[in-house]
């Protein structure tokens, strides 16, 4: 008898952003005239710049020479990516790295998932609520979550609410936690925090040895100063501190698929006889187990985001979808309902007008104004009456989505 995992079955129906899919295409279905703008999902639209594509051209020009070809790569990526990555993204910033503590994959959301398998069954983990849900799912799979409340909690994960009676900075937790899941920019809320309160994390953690695992997908949208970019700028975070980064929201690679994950070697996880083991080499020997690298072209289009024209275009990408956030923000503002984010991130967050549940602003904005955002509740129990829209859409899509948006709901 082929037994199964029974913790995937405690999981909820579907993935969220799934039953968002499955909305939409029934109301397209019936309504097929209609012309639905997505702010929903983070997927950009713009294309991948100049300098990754002249990188990927070359690349393939490389694979159809027995001279340059190339087939295995080291699991971890190649040096030639990932000294850039240790020049641009972390030594610019005063941060040191070596070669050996990045690994090169497929993406954060990929990343951010299989991070938990290294850590015991009985790890505690800590989310911030709202919160990015494969953080949680993942867990879930794993056997760590406990049963699900009818608060929309489950029992054995500690939830720490960010919302805006807190000025969605988290508090420490009041138990002791092994394992934090933080990130920020943060998605879904948009919002940051500033280095003295992210200092308090890497504290709270080096005083209970524990792990921060920091999602810094979106830090290329930061626009303030005091808003670190990297866990890495805190002092004491390489001794606490796993870091995501990706090159999807920066450079368009969400259908190219690449980023890297930092593990420090001073991070250490502990034996049930308490004795320290470097996360570094447990990791490695779990990517290369399961991972066989991202491939060389891909990688090759990632090195050229590191050249002179790659930063001038990526700044480029960046600062037109912060032009949308912008007017997503001031256009929702305009209307009386209280709104969040979109200053240092490309998510804009919402409270949902007239007390509305998540799911009924979402069925009235697809029904009424043909417009698709994400319900909050789907990034947990404090997301609900709030919604969320992102800035990734095109500059057109977007100011037609806000006029529809001030015209339903001027106040």
């Amino acid at each position: 008898m082929a037994l199964i995992n029974e913790n995937y079955l405690k999981l909820p129906g579907s993935y969220l952003f799934s039953e968002i899919a499955r909305r939409v295409e029934a109301y397209k279905n019936a309504n097929p005239e209609a012309n639905i703008i997505r702010l929903g999902i983070g997927d950009v639209t713009k294309p991948l710049p100049e300098a990754v594509i002249a990188g990927l051209h070359s690349a393939v020009d490389e694979m159809a020479s027995e001279a340059t070809f190339k087939g295995y790569g080291p699991e971890q990526g190649y040096d030639f990516l990932l000294e850039k990555i240790i020049e641009f993204d972390f030594k610019a910033r005063g941060v040191e790295l070596a070669v050996d503590e990045i690994f090169v994959s497929d993406g954060s959301k990929s990343d951010t998932a299989n991070f938990q398998e290294i850590f015991s069954q009985n790890t505690r983990i800590a989310i911030t609520d709202p919160v990015y849900p494969v953080y949680v799912d993942s867990n879930v799979m794993a056997g760590r979550s406990g049963t699900l409340g009818a608060d929309g909690k489950w029992s054995d994960m500690v939830y720490i609410p960010c919302t805006a009676e807190n000025g969605f900075v988290p508090q420490l937790p009041t138990e002791k936690v092994d394992l934090i899941y933080l990130c920020f920019p943060n998605n879904p809320t948009g919002t940051t925090i500033n280095k003295t309160e992210l200092k308090k994390w890497v504290d709270y953690a080096k005083a209970n040895q524990a792990i921060i695992l920091y999602d810094a997908a979106y830090e290329a949208y930061i626009q303030e100063d005091d808003v670190p970019h990297s866990i890495y700028e805190i002092e004491g975070a390489k001794a606490v501190a796993i870091e995501f980064r990706s090159f999807s929201k920066n450079a368009g690679f969400t259908g190219t698929r690449c980023s890297y994950v930092v593990v420090p070697k001073e991070v250490m996880g502990y034996t049930e006889a308490g004795e320290p083991v470097e996360i570094n080499k447990l990791w490695n020997r779990r990517h290369c187990t399961k991972f066989n690298g991202v491939p060389y072209i891909i990688q090759k289009g990632a090195e050229a985001v590191y050249t002179e024209a790659g930063q001038a275009q990526i700044k480029a990408l960046v600062a037109y979808y912060m032009n949308n956030a912008k007017m997503i923000r001031e256009g929702v503002a305009s209307t009386g309902i209280e709104v969040f984010g979109g200053v240092n991130a490309p998510y804009i967050w919402l409270k949902t007008p007239e007390g509305m549940d998540s799911w009924s602003f979402f069925d009235k904005l697809l029904t009424e104004v043909n417009i698709v955002g994400t319900p909050g509740v789907g990034f947990g129990p404090s997301g609900e009456g709030y919604f969320r829209l992102t800035a990734f859409g095109s500059k057109e899509n977007t100011e037609e989505a806000i006029r529809r948006f001030t015209t339903e709901f001027k106040l």
